[in-house]
C-alpha cells in the first residue's frame, strides 16, 4: 500500500514592508510657549544655557575672522587635525574620505534597484519661496515613485528629497568621529536644478558629497545684518536673498554681504561652521548627506560662559 507523503505547506515570502515615515511636523512654533519649549530643549541637547546667547557668541566670534575669497581644499584629516582646523571658525573642504564609503562605489541606479520601496517625502512645487514655512508643499511616496516623477520632467522646479533620514543607506556610509555628539545622517537626493535656499544652522555641520556636483555659496555669520533673515526656529534662520540672482533693489544691504562660492565634487566633505549662511544647488543628479553636531560650536572654544549648569537643567 502506498503512503502519500505529506508536504508541509510553503510559507509565502514575506513582503518588504516599507518603513513608515514620521508624521509631518506640527506647527511647533505657532505659539510663543511652543517656541520657548523647543528652544529650551535645543539648549539642553547642546549643553548651553541659552541658544540665543550661543547665536550672539557665534556672530561676535565671526567678526574677528580673516576675510577669505575661497574655501581651502585639504586632504583627509584625522579627528584631532579636524578639530584644530574647525576651531579657526572658517569653512574648509576635505577630499578623499567620502570616496572610501561603500555608497560612493555604487551608482544612482542602486536607488531604483535596491531602494525603490523606501518611503520618502518629496519637496514639490515652489519649495524655495516656502522653504521655511510650516506648510511647504510636500508629497509622500516611494523612492521608485520619486524617481519616476523626476524622469517624467515637466517641472519648473525639480522635485527634491531634502533633509531625510534614509536609514537604509546608513550602513553604506562610514562617518568620521569629528564630533563627540551629532545628529543622525540626513540625505539629499535630486537632479540638476534642485536648490536649498540661503539659510544658516547654528550647529557645526559636515556635508558629504557622494554622487554628482553641487555649487554652495557661503556667507559668514555676522553678515546676517545684510541678509534680511527670518527665524524658522531657534537654530535655523532663512534669508529671502538669492545670491545666484541678486535683487539689490529689494535687498540693498546684501551688496555688503561677502559671498564665497565652492563646488563640491564626488568624494568631497565640506565643513560648514555654525552660523554660516549657505545656499546649495545641484549641478548634476546628486546624492549628499550631512550631520550636525549637537554641542558648543568649535569656533567658540568651549566658552565656559555658555555652558549649562546643573541648576539650569
Amino acid at each position: 500500500m502506498s503512503v502519500e507523503k505529506k508536504v508541509p505547506p510553503q510559507r509565502a515570502a514575506s513582503p518588504i514592508v516599507p518603513r513608515a515615515l514620521p508624521p509631518r511636523p506640527p506647527a511647533e512654533f505657532s505659539s510663543p510657549e511652543a517656541a520657548l519649549a523647543r528652544e529650551h530643549k535645543d539648549a539642553q541637547v547642546r549643553g548651553v544655557a541659552s541658544i540665543d546667547a550661543m547665536r550672539v557668541a557665534i556672530k561676535q566670534a565671526a567678526r574677528g575672522l580673516p576675510t577669505i575669497s575661497a574655501v581651502p581644499r585639504l586632504g583627509m584629516l584625522d579627528a584631532a587635525a579636524f578639530r584644530a582646523r574647525a576651531a579657526q571658525g572658517l569653512p574648509f573642504l576635505m577630499r578623499g574620505l567620502v570616496q572610501r564609503w561603500p555608497l560612493s562605489a555604487l551608482g544612482p541606479e542602486v536607488l531604483r534597484e535596491q531602494f525603490s520601496h523606501v518611503p520618502v517625502r518629496a519637496r514639490v512645487g515652489d519649495y524655495i519661496n516656502t522653504a521655511f514655512a510650516p506648510d511647504r508643499a510636500m508629497q509622500d511616496m516611494s523612492m521608485g515613485q520619486y524617481l519616476d516623477l523626476v524622469e517624467g520632467g515637466n517641472h519648473a522646479l525639480p522635485p527634491y528629497l531634502g533633509n531625510l533620514e534614509l536609514r537604509e543607506l546608513n550602513r553604506l556610509c562610514h562617518w568620521p568621529t569629528y564630533f563627540d555628539k551629532m545628529g543622525p545622517p540626513r540625505f539629499w537626493v535630486g537632479p540638476a536644478g534642485t536648490v536649498t535656499p540661503l539659510h544658516c544652522d547654528y550647529d557645526d555641520n559636515i556635508f558629504a558629497q557622494v554622487w554628482g556636483r553641487k555649487r554652495i555659496i557661503l556667507s559668514p555669520p555676522h553678515h546676517d545684518a545684510f541678509l534680511y533673515p527670518s527665524e524658522a526656529n531657534a537654530i535655523l534662520f532663512g534669508s529671502p536673498f538669492d545670491p545666484e540672482a541678486p535683487d539689490f533693489e529689494r535687498f540693498p544691504l546684501a551688496r555688503q554681504a561677502s559671498m564665497i562660492e565652492c563646488i563640491v565634487e564626488p568624494g568631497d566633505m565640506l565643513y560648514v561652521p555654525a552660523g554660516w549662511y549657505h545656499q546649495v544647488r545641484a549641478l548634476t543628479f546628486s546624492l549628499s548627506s550631512n550631520r550636525w553636531a549637537r554641542a558648543v560650536p568649535f569656533a567658540l572654544h568651549g566658552d565656559a560662559a555658555l555652558r549649562r549648569t546643573e541648576a539650569q537643567s
